[in-house]
């Protein structure tokens, strides 16, 4: 029985490692409105996670659209109008050949015809000239009444992956083009980890086996 629960115990560990978002605050959570105004613009230096353009982060509810998830969401198209495309992005950690999953919510805000491109590219930091696409995406299926969500898998090819989102409809405008719940994650449990989960169960039996004899 003891044996049985260390099993159970590491393959739950596993299991939650496969699941873990490497995206950092994926859910624009951060930083917390408690104003009372129901959306700030901030800068992306001061969003957790994200580089690139302003961001405009609204309360669940505000002018009546709740956030996919959580209590908050995000507005690629930001105060102010800069006069140039908004585009926000994220590196993440990943391991070459293995698959991961990709997810996240999005929303027209005010016309249906509202559009963004999604990217996730590959680099390497010991090469600043190496970027290759995995995933070019252009998203304009927006409707202004409910939350439409897009998943996709795709194979690492480097050691770090961007993730990026760039407004084309409207390409400047500030009014635009919500997002929410964006989630990177493992497919399944590294093949290391399977193995070594494998080698304890069998170890387990063999120990059993000889208290029998």
């Amino acid at each position: 029985m003891k044996l049985a629960r260390i099993i159970a115990g590491a393959a739950l560990c596993f299991s939650a490692t496969a699941q873990a978002n490497l995206i950092l605050n994926g859910g624009f959570e951060a930083p917390e409105l408690n104003d009372g105004s129901g959306w700030i613009y901030e800068s992306s230096g001061d969003v957790p996670g994200w580089e690139g353009s302003n961001i405009e982060i609204w309360e669940s509810g505000f002018n009546g659209v709740t956030s996919a998830e959580g209590t908050q969401h995000g507005e690629l198209n930001a105060h102010p109008n800069t006069g140039t495309e908004f585009s926000i992005y994220q590196v993440f950690d990943t391991t070459a050949g293995f698959e991961y999953n990709v997810s996240f919510a999005y929303r027209a805000r005010s016309s249906e015809n509202e559009t963004f491109q999604f990217d996730i590219y590959a680099v390497d930091e010991s090469d600043e000239d190496f970027q290759e696409t995995i995933i070019s995406e252009t998203i304009e299926d927006h409707t202004t009444s409910a939350w439409s969500y897009f998943t996709a898998t795709f194979e690492a090819l480097s050691e770090q992956t961007y993730i990026r989102f760039t407004s084309i409809t409207p390409e400047v405008g500030t009014v635009g083009n919500f997002l929410d719940d964006v989630k990177v994650t493992p497919t399944a449990v590294s093949e290391p980890a399977t193995l070594a989960l494998l080698g304890l169960g069998l170890a387990g039996l063999g120990a059993a086996r000889r208290r029998q004899k």
